[in-house]
């Protein structure tokens, strides 16, 4: 059995679509629904149970599952940069990944053979001053900029003092966007938020630069489709011998305007682009930059090639956001 948490959520369903398209569904899905639309994500999905994310871990101590399980792959988490409870943070993000891994190291010292991979975040790399390599060696220089970020550089931390990368696998998504991300509301990609307006106005608007050596929309992220991020995860469920800490983006930055570009494109539309200024919250917490060196991960093995941002756009907009679908329907 594979444990898939965060199993409803974006990266999560996307993943069991992964590993359904690989005629796998001996899948336990674990996930706090609440009142949102996320259980959409796994309507079309095929797997052997569901438990809430509470159930779940009082079972994990009680020894339910032990030898049944086969891998560990931990997704669930408060993904908010805007989320201002730090206690909640510790306990959601750090402290229930604590208690996975405590459980794993247990298995392990018995003999169980349990793959471990959990997601950390490009959030961890704060402003990127020091630029955006995945060695685990030099970690603890990082500051994130968010408490998010930093509730999970806890656990990187954690995890590297413990011994434990030398076994498991943390992954640092870098700006993932793609189906299955309707139910994060302000937390969904850009390409989400502005699609309706694009189709049904035909502008978009972006924020302004705060910075003279950027100009206005020509800030850059390393965009990750969806689909490119769960084969990356994958590899590291096929690939045991490979441990640490791995970035996942494509390895390339794009500007905002591309993106906004691609969206046009993908719409048949002509490009119309308004810049608002940034949010006073975002100050001083806003990442001008970010690409993933990826240079650990193809030295691990993976050769996965990750679509062109505007290949992905499209396929985003006309296979599902134009459809209203979700994954595997």
């Amino acid at each position: 059995m594979i444990i898939v948490t965060g199993g409803a959520g974006f990266i999560g369903s996307a993943l069991v679509w992964a590993l359904n398209r690989r005629g796998v569904d001996d899948i336990l899905v674990v996930d706090r629904l609440h009142s949102a639309d996320k259980w959409k994500n796994l309507a079309a999905l095929k797997f052997y149970d569901y438990l809430d994310k509470e159930d779940f871990i009082g079972r994990l101590d009680n020894g339910q599952f032990n030898s049944s399980v086969e891998a560990v792959i931990h997704l669930g988490a408060c993904s908010s940069t805007t989320e201002k409870n730090a206690d909640y943070l510790i306990e959601n993000n750090y402290r229930y990944t604590c208690r996975l891994a405590g459980w794993w190291e247990r298995e392990s010292k018995r003999g169980e053979n349990i793959r471990f991979i959990y997601a950390s975040s490009a959030a961890t790399y704060g402003d990127g001053a020091l630029g955006y390599s995945d060695d685990e060696s030099a970690i603890d220089k990082l500051r994130p900029l968010n408490m998010y970020g930093y509730s999970k550089h806890l656990f990187d931390l954690y995890a590297r003092r413990r011994g434990l990368l030398k076994n498991i696998v943390g992954l640092k998504y870098f700006n993932v966007f793609g189906p299955n991300e309707e139910h994060k509301g302000d937390m969904r990609s850009v390409v989400s938020k502005v699609f309706q307006r694009a189709r049904d106005v035909g502008k978009i608007t972006l924020f302004k630069s705060g910075r003279s050596d950027y100009g206005d929309g020509e800030q850059k992220r390393d965009f990750i489709y969806v689909k490119d991020a769960v084969e990356m995860t994958l590899f590291f469920l096929d690939n045991r011998s490979a441990a640490g800490l791995y970035n996942v983006g494509t390895g390339e930055a794009n500007t905002w305007n591309s993106l906004a570009n691609s969206i046009f494109s993908a719409l048949g539309k002509e490009s119309c682009i308004d810049y608002n200024d940034m949010p006073v919250e975002l100050e001083g917490k806003y990442q001008y930059f970010t690409q993933a060196g990826i240079g650990k991960l193809r030295a691990a093995g993976c050769t996965h090639a990750c679509m062109s941002l505007e290949d992905a756009v499209k396929d985003y907009v006309q296979q599902y956001l134009l459809k209203g679908k979700y994954l595997d329907e």
